[in-house]
């Protein structure tokens, strides 16, 4: 198995390659997806309140799909691998701390003993040699290159230490084990080479992770979209070339399964809505309810929204067809608690590393009040009101957040300019008013649709609340001001930009679906020249 070349040349020779990569497939894409005869579908699509009857199988929503879908898929592969090329070892958001999680699992079959960062001797080893904590956090510094580097890079790492203790996993030792189960097996292909080996076949699996997160943006596209099939692609390009998403799919770290697990939860629910709720429907529901929390703690708050929605379908299927239906709604409550309660009550067994530093996190971080914590989350994303008191001295919630769109990189140490956030303001503020118009323009199929608008509502907000009462109870100032964390509702991002198309009309829809998606394949490469400059020079 080849090394991973750390130099100057041999990296910015393979990040060149993938960066051109990149953009010939997803032009070919653009090419293929909005010809001629697509541009001029008519509205074809089923009513939006009918409801055909239900599939007989759950292989049926992944047959016959269209090839859009498979594209996108295939681009935000690609895409996720290049931001793993181009990417140095270990200088994404925790990644050490994430693969001291599957090092120790993999090595021992035990789960963390501790929170701290007292890595293995051969991640540090490897930590050292990469320059990695000269490199962080510093512009000025870049990755090793020269051959002397190189060379003393791999002397290090062919001489055979230790990677099962001491057993620590830093911030990621509270984070729940199906992530890290399922790394262990590329982390063990790997294992006959160094260590860098292991983490490249780790990130190329979370990148695969990363095509299936853009295909379910796509399905849930079908679903909610019914009527406009030529906007599926809009929506599901502008998933798969979305730069933070290419990032964190590109590095060892379970965000990568959070967005796989969230948007096949919504797409589950768009097509419940929309066919009906079955037996197989709320089971799926139910396992991916139990998959997320297996996952990522976060994913805790889209699961009012989620359990919102399946009363709803509850409700509305007791009707048609009687009381026998909630039967499926205590199934799928079943099936989604009995495996995240087991994973707690292993973990308190095994010394309770969970919900120690959870509760570490909660009770460090400065005391206020319900009313003050509202306040905070309030102006973690909104404007302040009248009356409330500054909780962000200097800075406004809602900047940042655009400022995170824009592009944060690495550990949030690579940004663009100043200028650049400004002139980025224009076409964010187009496609704001073309999504609006869109809104204004399906008024009536929104009040059709009011309750699972409601659900997703919901969902989305639980995601905001939690990560606005992490970070206000959270001893690092806002820490959790990043566009990662409100990535589990990317399928909804999607929705947004596939609408902003549909704002421009019949006429000039395609043509402003395509320009989106160029205006984001541009973003990407941009935002990959920017991470080359930063770490090579």
């Amino acid at each position: 198995m080849s090394r991973i070349e750390t130099s100057r040349t041999a990296t910015t020779r393979q990040a060149s390659h993938a960066v051109l990569m990149g953009p010939a497939i997803a032009l070919a894409v653009g090419t293929r997806s909005f010809t001629k005869k697509t541009f001029r579908q008519k509205d074809r699509g089923r009513a939006v309140g009918r409801r055909p009857h239900p599939s007989g199988s759950w292989r049926d929503p992944f047959r016959r799909l269209p090839l859009a879908a498979w594209v996108c898929a295939l681009v935000a592969i690609v895409n996720a691998a290049t931001w793993s090329v181009i990417s140095p070892p270990f200088q994404l958001p925790d990644e050490p701390s994430h693969f001291a999680y599957v090092e120790h699992l993999a090595e021992t079959g035990h789960l963390p003993s501790s929170a701290e960062e007292k890595y293995s001797p051969a991640e540090r080893e490897a930590l050292s040699y990469l320059l990695y904590g000269q490199v962080r956090f510093s512009d000025e510094s870049h990755t090793i290159a020269s051959q002397a580097e190189q060379l003393s890079l791999e002397r290090a790492l062919a001489v055979p230490l230790s990677r099962s203790e001491p057993g620590d996993a830093g911030v990621a030792a509270a984070e729940p084990p199906l992530y890290y189960a399922l790394e262990t097996v590329p982390y063990l292909l790997g294992s006959g080479g160094t260590l860098l080996d292991s983490l490249a076949l780790m990130r190329l699996f979370s990148a695969l992770l990363g095509g299936l997160t853009a295909l379910f943006a796509f399905l849930f596209l079908r679903e909610t979209l019914p009527g406009a099939p030529w906007a599926w692609t809009v929506g599901g390009l502008g998933v798969a070339l979305t730069p933070t998403l290419a990032m964190m799919s590109g590095a060892v770290n379970p965000d990568a399964l959070l967005f796989t697990v969230s948007t096949a939860l919504f797409y589950s629910l768009a097509r419940a809505f929309r066919r009906g709720l079955t037996l197989r429907s709320a089971s799926a529901v139910g396992v991916l309810i139990a998959l997320g929390c297996l996952t990522k703690l976060i994913f805790i708050g889209l699961v009012p929204g989620a359990v919102l929605a399946l009363l709803i379908l509850t409700i509305r299927e007791a009707r048609a067809h009687g009381r026998s239906s909630y039967r499926m709604l205590m199934l799928a409550v079943a099936i989604a608690s009995i495996p995240a309660c087991l994973y707690l009550i292993d973990d308190a067994a095994s010394g309770g590393v969970t919900l120690h530093t959870l509760s570490g996190a909660t009770f460090n971080g400065p005391h206020r009040s319900i009313l003050q914590t509202i306040s905070y989350i309030w102006q973690m994303y909104l404007p302040r009101l009248p009356g409330m008191r500054p909780a962000f001295h200097g800075i406004s919630g809602p900047a940042v957040w655009f400022e995170q769109v824009v592009g944060k990189y690495g550990w949030l140490d690579t940004t663009f300019p100043a200028w650049v956030v400004k002139v980025a303001l224009v076409p964010a503020a187009l496609i704001a008013a073309l999504f609006v118009w869109a809104l204004a323009r399906s008024r009536s199929a929104m009040l059709t649709r009011r309750w699972e608008l409601t659900a997703y509502a919901v969902m989305s907000l639980g995601v905001l609340v939690v990560i606005g009462h992490q970070d206000d109870s959270s001893s690092v100032p806002h820490e959790y001001l990043q566009l990662r964390y409100v990535l589990p509702m990317i399928a909804l991002m999607g929705a947004v930009l596939a609408l902003a198309a549909r704002g421009a009309g019949r006429r000039w829809g395609p043509l402003a679906g395509t320009c989106i998606v160029l205006l984001v394949l541009a973003h990407d490469l941009f935002s990959q020249l920017l991470v080359i400059s930063r770490y090579y020079g």
